[in-house]
This record gives C-alpha cells, sequence and structure tokens, in this order.
C-alpha cells in the first residue's frame, strides 16, 4: 500500500470554504484525499495550525486523516505564511521519521516550498499541484512577489510529477516556467455528482425562500480576482429590474473586506442594492441548493487554473457565463454547455447572461448538456490516475536537481 503526505500547509480541509483564505483548494484537498484513500492510498494531509484549539490529528476517515503542524502564530495572515515554511518542513520531517511515507504531494507554492526541502532531506520523489501561478496572475493584473516567482521556479524544476488541472495551465507552466512536459501530468479535479446533480429549481427556490424571477448567482470568495464587481455591474447593465444576484462566500485575504466595502457602495451607486442577496459561505453539499435555484451561474474571475464552482454548477445543470481564462476555457464549452466572455466588462457578461434568459428551452439545453459532460469529471477517476503515478514514482529513485 502507498503512503502519502500531502502537504497543504495555508489551506486544510477542515476549513469552511469560502471564508478566510479557503476556498477551491480546501474542496480539492478534502476531496482527493478521501478518493485517494478510498482507493487504498493511506493518506496524511499535513496542515499548517490555524487555530489554538485543534487536535494534533483528526482521523477523517478511514485511511485520511490531517495533521496539524506548529508553524508559527495561529492568526498569521496569508501573507505572512511564507515566513512559517522552514517550521513547518521541520515539523513535517519530525512526523515522516516516525511514520514514512512513499510519496509526497504539495498544494500551493507554500507547500511546494516545503516540499522541495523535504524531497531533499528524506531523499522522496515530489508532486506539485500548484492551482493558482504567480506569473499567470501577473499576466492578468495581480502581480505577486518575487519570492513566490523564485519558489514556484524551483519547485517547478525539480518535481518529479507536476499535476496540471487542464491543457491551459500545461501550456501555462511550458510557457511561463519552462516546465518539461514529459513530468507533466493533467488530472483534472472532480465533483462529487451524489451532492452535485440536476434537480427541481423550484423546490429548491421554495427552500431559499426565492420567487419565480431570473436569478443570478456568484459563489466564491470576495476579492479582486473573482470578480464580484464585474457581476454586480452585469447585474445592473442586463436592465431586468425583476433579476436578483445571489452572492455566497465572504470576504477573503489582505483586500477582502475593502473589496466587499467597494462592492457594496458600487451597488448603491447603481441603483441594485434591493436586488442582491448576501449570504454567508456555506457548509460545501449545501451549495447544490443554490446551484439549482439559479438560471445562470456567473465567474468573472480574472484567472483559473480550472474553476471548480463552474464544474459543480455544470454539475446541476445550470449554464455558467465566464471569463475566457485559463481552465474556464476547456471546462466551458461555449455555445453548448455555457458561454465564455473574452471582454470582463459588465456590459458583456450582461449581453451573455440576456442571451440565456430570453430563450428559456436554449438555456435547459445549454444546462443539460452541462450536466452531460461534468459526469465525466469524478474524484475516483482523479484518485485512480494519481494511485498509478504514485506507485510509479515509488518505484524508482527521485529526479535529481540542483537545490
Amino acid at each position: 500500500m502507498t503512503e502519502l503526505a500531502v502537504l497543504s500547509l495555508h489551506s486544510s480541509p477542515l476549513a469552511q470554504p469560502g471564508t478566510g483564505d479557503s476556498g477551491g483548494m480546501n474542496v480539492y484537498v478534502r476531496e482527493l484525499a478521501a478518493a485517494l484513500a478510498q482507493a487504498g492510498v493511506e493518506t496524511s494531509v499535513f496542515v499548517r495550525r490555524w487555530a489554538d484549539d485543534l487536535p494534533a490529528e483528526v482521523s477523517v476517515e478511514p485511511g485520511f486523516r490531517v495533521v496539524h503542524i506548529e508553524a508559527g502564530p495561529t492568526d498569521l495572515p496569508k501573507e505572512a505564511l511564507a515566513d512559517t515554511v522552514e517550521a513547518f518542513t521541520d515539523g513535517v520531517a519530525s512526523h515522516l521519521a516516525h511514520r514514512p511515507v512513499d510519496v509526497i504531494h504539495a498544494n500551493y507554492w507554500l507547500s511546494g516550498a516545503a516540499g522541495h526541502r523535504l524531497k531533499h532531506r528524506l531523499d522522496l520523489p515530489l508532486v506539485s499541484t500548484f492551482h493558482t501561478l504567480a506569473r499567470v496572475k501577473a499576466e492578468t493584473g495581480d502581480p505577486e512577489p518575487s519570492r513566490r516567482v523564485d519558489a514556484e521556479s524551483e519547485v517547478i524544476g525539480c518535481s518529479d510529477v507536476i499535476l496540471a488541472n487542464s491543457v491551459e495551465e500545461v501550456a501555462q507552466l511550458e510557457r511561463l516556467y519552462g516546465a518539461d512536459p514529459s513530468r507533466i501530468e493533467i488530472v483534472p479535479p472532480g465533483v462529487e455528482h451524489a451532492f452535485f446533480s440536476p434537480g427541481d429549481r423550484r423546490g429548491a427556490r421554495d427552500a431559499l425562500g426565492l420567487g419565480d424571477h431570473p436569478v443570478l448567482l456568484f459563489v466564491g470568495r470576495i476579492q479582486p480576482l473573482k470578480g464580484l464587481s464585474v457581476a454586480v455591474g452585469a447585474l445592473a447593465a442586463l436592465g431586468r429590474p425583476d433579476a436578483e444576484l445571489v452572492v455566497v462566500g465572504g470576504p477573503s485575504g489582505a483586500e477582502g473586506e475593502a473589496e466587499l466595502a467597494r462592492v457594496v457602495a458600487q451597488a448603491d451607486r447603481l441603483g441594485v442594492t434591493d436586488r442582491i442577496r448576501f449570504v454567508p459561505a456555506q457548509p460545501h453539499h449545501l451549495l447544490s441548493t443554490y446551484y439549482r435555484a439559479a438560471d445562470v451561474v456567473l465567474v468573472p474571475s480574472r484567472s483559473e487554473s480550472f474553476g471548480l464552482v463552474a464544474l459543480e454548477a455544470a454539475a446541476c445543470g445550470v449554464p455558467v457565463v465566464a471569463t475566457a481564462v485559463g481552465g474556464l476555457r476547456t471546462l466551458v464549452d461555449h455555445g453548448r454547455t455555457g458561454l465564455l466572455v473574452h471582454r470582463r466588462e459588465p456590459e458583456a457578461f450582461a449581453s451573455a447572461v440576456a442571451q440565456v434568459l430570453h430563450d428559456p428551452a436554449w438555456a435547459a439545453a445549454l444546462g443539460a448538456a452541462a450536466a452531460e459532460r461534468a459526469r465525466g469529471f469524478t474524484w475516483s477517476t482523479a484518485a485512480a490516475r494519481l494511485r498509478r503515478v504514485y506507485g510509479d514514482l515509488a518505484t524508482r529513485a527521485p529526479l535529481d536537481c540542483a537545490v
């Protein structure tokens, strides 16, 4: 049986997605670890202790445990976490000395930096998933510190396998980081179809207290990258006084609170405040009710390596209108499962939403095609592919590189 150490320094699978810095990566780590355990891979997820009352270990289910590592004060902002990498690395190494593993799988650049150190200290193969890339974010107006860029370059150069969510991410890794294509594996995330599947819209709206009017839905953390301001602008530009925008999620990151304040002021300025419903972050499995209640889901992100919200909405049979960036370009089949918007402007999004609302029969066809396409994305498939990757790496010497 393969023993796996998953590193997720800043993002715990036990945290509530949509709050603080918790989001799609939390879902990814939790669902993938559970699927790996069910596939026979003994999986330990190592997370920096982020609250004082957390136990040393949490057994989530057979074969899947979360280990909390002491690495700096629990209340550190994400921007300060780079300084905890050494302590986190030492803490994980201490655990692995007593319970050796065959492979390390790091998530995000912070964990990648720790994984790179552990790879050389323990002579173990390293698998890396980046989720977002600094140089991609810089191209779309969200520059990151050079420290992160340098760390990503080093980790990419020394990972035995680099996991990409889509062909678009493969191209970004090669173009921006010079990644060796022979070491890149495309393993897209999955969706839990037991929760996310088509359902009765009227029943979902009754449960949420929504009427028969058009409902636009935004799910995600409130930060500039995710583009809630574009969704609010689209609601105003739509010209449908009966339309409502439901926003599920909370402020995230250093700019989260300020972004929320800007959006609230924007809504007031545009005269749509009374047509926006802000909903706190919800337990992940409850999001399906919000998706099913919507006529259309908006994903106006500046960049997305994949876009779990778009996949979850599709699995629920709801058309998605998304920015034509990153993994969204391969996830959303334009004109068949949803619509891609090439100009990240409220008017462009409003025009796409209007097309969906204008033709209910076409909207239903989009939703049906989206649900059919989403059936091909499962966590068990991702786990099966990774089990083979891990097994192969465990039988050969790790890649040598200059540390």
